[in-house]
Protein backbone atom coordinates (compact mmCIF):
# COMPACT_ATOMS: atom_id res chain seq x y z
CA UNK A 1 0.00 0.00 0.00
CA UNK A 2 1.15 3.30 -0.71
CA UNK A 3 1.20 6.09 1.37
CA UNK A 4 -1.00 8.26 -1.17
CA UNK A 5 -3.30 5.36 -0.86
CA UNK A 6 -4.57 5.88 3.14
CA UNK A 7 -4.42 9.53 3.49
CA UNK A 8 -3.87 12.63 1.32
CA UNK A 9 -0.55 14.32 2.20
CA UNK A 10 1.49 17.02 0.52
CA UNK A 11 4.79 15.85 -0.40
CA UNK A 12 7.51 17.32 1.48
CA UNK A 13 9.49 19.98 -0.88
CA UNK A 14 13.33 20.55 0.62
CA UNK A 15 14.63 24.04 0.10
CA UNK A 16 17.49 23.85 -1.70
CA UNK A 17 20.71 22.67 0.49
CA UNK A 18 18.17 21.27 3.01
CA UNK A 19 19.89 18.14 4.99
CA UNK A 20 18.73 15.09 4.28
CA UNK A 21 16.15 13.54 6.89
CA UNK A 22 16.19 16.54 8.85
CA UNK A 23 13.91 17.41 11.99
CA UNK A 24 11.53 18.74 9.30
CA UNK A 25 11.56 15.58 7.14
CA UNK A 26 11.16 12.95 9.79
CA UNK A 27 8.19 14.68 11.38
CA UNK A 28 6.56 14.98 8.50
CA UNK A 29 7.15 11.11 7.64
CA UNK A 30 6.25 10.48 11.06
CA UNK A 31 2.88 11.95 10.37
CA UNK A 32 2.31 10.00 7.69
CA UNK A 33 3.16 6.53 9.47
CA UNK A 34 1.24 7.55 12.15
CA UNK A 35 -2.07 8.37 10.20
CA UNK A 36 -1.49 5.12 8.43
CA UNK A 37 -1.11 3.04 11.41
CA UNK A 38 -4.31 4.62 13.03
CA UNK A 39 -6.30 4.17 9.70
CA UNK A 40 -5.23 0.65 9.87
CA UNK A 41 -6.34 0.34 13.75
CA UNK A 42 -9.65 1.69 12.68
CA UNK A 43 -10.04 -0.75 9.89
CA UNK A 44 -9.35 -3.66 12.19
CA UNK A 45 -11.64 -2.26 14.97
CA UNK A 46 -14.36 -2.42 12.28
CA UNK A 47 -13.73 -5.32 11.06
CA UNK A 48 -13.97 -6.54 14.31
CA UNK A 49 -17.62 -4.81 15.17
CA UNK A 50 -18.64 -6.16 11.87
CA UNK A 51 -18.20 -9.44 12.43
CA UNK A 52 -20.25 -9.47 15.95
CA UNK A 53 -22.52 -7.84 13.70
CA UNK A 54 -22.92 -10.30 11.31
CA UNK A 55 -22.26 -13.44 12.87
CA UNK A 56 -25.39 -15.47 11.87
CA UNK A 57 -25.99 -19.11 12.12
CA UNK A 58 -27.66 -19.92 9.08
CA UNK A 59 -29.42 -23.45 7.96
CA UNK A 60 -28.10 -23.55 4.87
CA UNK A 61 -24.84 -25.18 4.94
CA UNK A 62 -23.49 -23.41 1.39
CA UNK A 63 -24.77 -19.72 3.07
CA UNK A 64 -22.65 -20.43 6.08
CA UNK A 65 -19.50 -21.89 4.38
CA UNK A 66 -19.97 -18.90 2.76
CA UNK A 67 -19.94 -16.76 5.06
CA UNK A 68 -17.11 -18.56 7.00
CA UNK A 69 -15.12 -18.24 3.74
CA UNK A 70 -15.48 -14.87 3.85
CA UNK A 71 -14.44 -14.23 7.28
CA UNK A 72 -11.27 -16.43 6.90
CA UNK A 73 -10.71 -13.63 3.79
CA UNK A 74 -11.23 -10.84 6.19
CA UNK A 75 -8.73 -12.48 9.12
CA UNK A 76 -6.10 -12.88 6.45
CA UNK A 77 -6.55 -9.25 5.69
CA UNK A 78 -6.47 -7.79 8.84
CA UNK A 79 -3.29 -9.99 9.71
CA UNK A 80 -1.45 -8.51 7.28
CA UNK A 81 -2.51 -5.14 8.36
CA UNK A 82 -1.60 -6.24 12.23
CA UNK A 83 1.87 -7.00 10.18
CA UNK A 84 1.99 -3.85 9.02
CA UNK A 85 1.25 -2.08 11.53
CA UNK A 86 4.41 -3.64 13.84
CA UNK A 87 6.42 -2.48 10.68
CA UNK A 88 5.21 1.06 11.30
CA UNK A 89 5.99 0.77 14.81
CA UNK A 90 9.51 -0.10 13.61
CA UNK A 91 9.70 2.81 11.41
CA UNK A 92 8.71 5.16 13.71
CA UNK A 93 11.43 3.58 16.43
CA UNK A 94 14.37 4.47 13.57
CA UNK A 95 12.90 7.69 13.10
CA UNK A 96 13.46 8.17 17.21
CA UNK A 97 17.03 6.72 16.62
CA UNK A 98 18.09 9.35 13.82
CA UNK A 99 18.03 5.65 11.82
CA UNK A 100 15.31 6.64 9.11
CA UNK A 101 15.78 6.91 5.85
CA UNK A 102 18.93 4.99 5.16
CA UNK A 103 19.56 1.88 3.26
CA UNK A 104 20.01 -1.26 5.32
CA UNK A 105 22.32 -2.52 3.15
CA UNK A 106 24.00 -0.05 1.86
CA UNK A 107 23.67 2.90 4.10
CA UNK A 108 22.88 5.28 1.66
CA UNK A 109 19.88 7.68 1.47
CA UNK A 110 16.89 6.05 0.14
CA UNK A 111 15.51 9.50 -1.27
CA UNK A 112 12.63 11.62 -0.43
CA UNK A 113 10.14 10.16 -3.14
CA UNK A 114 10.71 6.80 -2.62
CA UNK A 115 9.87 6.99 1.13
CA UNK A 116 6.75 9.27 0.20
CA UNK A 117 5.71 5.95 -1.93
CA UNK A 118 6.08 3.57 0.60
CA UNK A 119 7.15 5.00 4.19
CA UNK A 120 8.26 1.76 5.08
CA UNK A 121 11.13 0.98 2.98
CA UNK A 122 14.40 -0.03 4.53
CA UNK A 123 16.34 -0.13 1.04
CA UNK A 124 17.28 2.08 -1.39
CA UNK A 125 15.93 1.56 -4.88
CA UNK A 126 19.53 -0.31 -6.68
CA UNK A 127 19.26 -2.42 -3.78
CA UNK A 128 15.72 -3.66 -3.41
CA UNK A 129 16.13 -4.25 -6.98
CA UNK A 130 18.87 -6.56 -6.58
CA UNK A 131 17.02 -8.12 -4.12
CA UNK A 132 13.99 -8.64 -6.24
CA UNK A 133 16.03 -10.45 -8.54
CA UNK A 134 17.89 -13.25 -6.43
CA UNK A 135 14.61 -13.80 -5.00
CA UNK A 136 13.64 -14.54 -8.94
CA UNK A 137 16.62 -16.73 -9.03
CA UNK A 138 16.08 -18.51 -6.28
CA UNK A 139 12.61 -18.83 -7.20
CA UNK A 140 13.66 -21.04 -10.05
Amino acid sequence: MKASEFTQFTPYVPSEGEEYMNPAQADHFRKILEAWKAELSDDIDGTIHAMQEDATLFADPNDRASQESDMALELRNRDRERKLIKKIDETINKIDHDEYGYCEACGIEIGLKRLEARPTATLCIDCKTLDEFREKQVAR
